[in-house]
């Protein structure tokens, strides 16, 4: 739990990021999203990071000046509370794995806080952002300021 920090990276090189990583060992996770157009008449399906800008990683101290040293990196954010965001991953990873179409939303500071308990998303927890046949439920990552959002029925969901 502890070492986990945020890289805030230089435009668009988020996937070299994560093979500096993977060259040095560095455990990381960057969220990718589906995203199929057409290109001279054909589909194609490019997969594009989430949270443009950002990769998770875990590392001690000792190889914070590896990373420094690709020159990719704006900043490294220390987390104030690591557990919850690395809970708040968990929940993006499960939705991710539901509809690899997952496109960011606004974040949402306000909400009931709602588990879903059926369908593709069974296990998402977030917060509610509208109410109707369908509820559209906001999974925050607070640390960062983004957020997913996904669709669930009425009865496929809990208040906590």
């Amino acid at each position: 739990m502890q070492n986990w920090k945020v890289l805030f990276v230089k435009p668009r090189t988020e996937k070299k990021v994560t093979e500096y990583c993977a060259l040095y060992g560095i455990p990381f996770y960057l969220p990718l999203r589906a995203n199929t157009r057409a290109v001279q008449r054909r589909k194609v399906t490019f997969l594009l990071p989430v949270f443009p800008g950002y990769v998770f990683a875990k590392f001690p101290a000792s190889q914070r000046l590896l990373l420094q040293q690709t020159n990719l990196l704006v900043r490294i954010l220390e987390p104030i509370d690591p557990r919850r965001m690395l809970r708040d991953l968990i929940m993006v990873r499960r939705a991710l794995k539901a509809d690899p179409e997952l496109k960011p939303s606004k974040p949402l500071t306000q909400g009931r806080l709602v588990r879903i308990i059926g369908g593709p998303f069974m296990g998402v927890e977030g917060r509610v952002a509208r109410m109707a046949g369908t509820m559209k439920v906001v999974l925050n990552i607070d640390m960062i300021g983004r957020a997913v959002s996904v669709t669930a029925e009425t009865g496929q969901v809990e208040v906590l």
